[in-house]
């Protein structure tokens, strides 16, 4: 793993950090517009010179960061990790993002932060033939933090908010209450559309949302 990356934000009412450590083959930068672009020209630079073998991919790594930081922006992450890698012309993708959400329904009402409410709020989805999607719900607990709620499974997810198009994509997303608060919760959300490795990237996602601290 990376070391710990520390990301400070000021969601709704609250300010505090967050750390969380993803494989040293990734990638991590900024996923606001005003810093995206030039972030991701230099990581392409740094990992070519490494990674020579990578140069005839460097359009396709760029453009896959740049709609990966997009995406994550759009949906209202505050940090993305993701791993943009071509093996023998076919790529493999996938990201981590957190997110800070407020605890609250359409209506305005507070919601529970009790990791096992969220977990019976959340519901499971039962596939009925092979290729559809389907969800687990737990809770997991995760060092220095606690017990969490937990889904993991294949699903749909939006292409971005506010968009109904939809991708498949294995997903594994963990809520975290923010400490010292009643309203708020950290999303850690793991994705990737290669389907045929869902048990693989889950491992994967849960190896890195079990570094997640607040700091």
């Amino acid at each position: 793993m990376n070391e710990k990356q520390s990301v400070s934000t000021e969601s709704l009412d609250t300010l505090f950090g967050i750390s969380i450590s993803v494989p040293e083959s990734w990638w991590e930068f900024e996923v606001r517009p005003e810093g995206r672009e030039a972030t991701i020209r230099a990581l392409v630079d740094e990992r070519t010179r490494e990674l020579p073998e990578l140069a005839p991919y460097r359009t396709d790594l760029t453009t896959m960061l740049r709609k990966m930081a997009k995406d994550a922006h759009d949906s209202g992450a505050i940090y993305l990790g993701c791993m943009a890698e071509n093996f023998d012309g076919v790529p493999l993708s996938a990201t981590v993002t957190v997110s800070v959400l407020g605890a609250k329904n359409e209506q305005g009402v507070a919601l529970s932060t009790d990791p096992r409410a969220i977990a019976e709020s959340l519901g499971t989805i039962t596939a009925r033939r092979e290729g559809d999607v389907w969800r687990e719900v737990t809770t997991v607990e995760i060092p220095e933090v606690g017990t969490t709620a937990r889904t993991y499974g294949v699903e749909d997810v939006p292409v971005a908010r506010g968009d109904s198009r939809t991708l498949r994509m294995v997903l594994t997303q963990t809520y975290i209450p923010v400490p010292g608060t009643t309203d708020q919760v950290v999303l850690v959300s793991g994705a990737s559309p290669v389907l045929d490795l869902a048990e693989a990237f889950h491992d994967i996602f849960d190896a890195v949302t079990s570094t997640f601290r607040f700091v």
